[in-house]
């Protein structure tokens, strides 16, 4: 049993042999269903240049999954305020929310969202990589915009994501809930929540520590099946491994036969080891026992596999087995 709320981010993998417009109509699809299995919240990663993830702007995708659901929340995880006019961001957001009232998130990030430096400048306008004060005056912008230029109604919920221990702290001098990058860096998980819990200021966006938590998570009926439907993102991991980020999102099948280099298999194996991977019951057992070590108040599952339907079955299996 989990007794807080389960929520998805939706990374939005372009599959081997699809097109773009097949994962646009897929999002939509997934939000529907996700809606229909009580899941709280899905947020949307900004990305760039990716042949394996599409290059959908997180307040596209928010708009169009808000309207073909209704009662989801749905938002941002996060949008990168570095590749982003402050203001641009409070009105886009602020618009989300005027339209869907009590719905929408803003979850703000720092990366360039590529690994591709040319398309990082270009985002940029030319700029490099931005400094922690400029990232701390970005985000404050942009809080600061949202309730003196766009207030005219219901505000979106800001959240502010962090993989290491000084986004978490950037959170807690803000007095904004935080969405820890479990699922990317567990490594960092434990000493940013003891960061961010011990230098929290409250603030008019949140009263106390807030956690939402990020967990890979692939679960299905056979521990063999969970490691076939996850293998592919084992491929797309290798490859960032070696600093290779420009293949497409593989098949099963070509993952299955994908050769691995034992440093390559024991890197993946003491990740996996921290995730949430398996049938229903060990899923459930491993994300029950980060909710606890972790005291999240929300675990939000990434489940990057290659067919909508076994993604849609794998949320599935995991609201049945939770009990929520």
């Amino acid at each position: 049993m989990i007794d807080i709320p389960l929520s998805a981010l939706e990374v939005a993998m372009v599959q081997t042999g699809t097109r773009a417009v097949d994962t646009l109509r897929d999002t939509a699809a997934f939000a529907q269903e996700l809606e229909r299995l009580g899941y709280h919240r899905i947020w949307y990663a900004e990305h760039h240049h990716s042949p394996a993830i599409g290059a959908f702007p997180p307040v596209v995708l928010t708009a169009h999954a808000a309207a073909s659901t209704s009662g989801i929340r749905l938002g941002s995880g996060g949008v990168l305020a570095p590749n982003h006019a402050p203001l641009t961001l409070a009105e886009q957001w602020g618009t989300l929310a005027a339209l869907h009232e009590d719905r929408i998130d803003l979850g703000i990030g720092r990366g360039p969202g590529t690994f591709d430096e040319a398309i990082a400048r270009a985002l940029r306008r030319g700029a490099g990589p931005t400094t922690d004060a400029e990232y701390r005056d970005d985000v404050a912008a942009v809080l600061a915009y949202l309730v003196d230029e766009v207030a005219l109604g219901p505000l979106p919920e800001p959240w502010l994501l962090a993989s290491s221990s000084e986004g978490a702290a950037l959170a807690a001098e803000l007095g904004l809930p935080v969405a820890l990058a479990h699922h990317i860096r567990p490594e960092n998980t434990r000493a940013a929540l003891e960061r961010y819990r011990a230098a929290f200021t409250p603030s008019r966006w949140c009263e106390r520590p807030r956690v939402l938590l990020c967990v890979e998570t692939v679960c299905a009926e056979t521990e063999e099946e969970a490691q076939w439907r996850g293998g592919p993102m084992n491929v797309v991991k290798a490859g960032l491994l070696k600093g290779v980020s420009d293949m497409p999102f593989p098949t099963p099948a070509q993952a299955a036969a994908h050769p691995f280099t034992e440093q390559e298999q024991q890197a993946l194996a003491g990740f996996r080891a921290q995730q949430a991977v398996g049938t229903p019951e060990t899923v459930v057992r491993r994300l029950a026992r980060l909710a606890a070590e972790t005291g999240a108040d929300e675990l939000m599952l990434t489940t990057p596999v290659y067919d909508l339907r076994d993604r849609v079955h794998s949320y599935e299996l995991v609201k049945k087995y939770c009990g929520t």
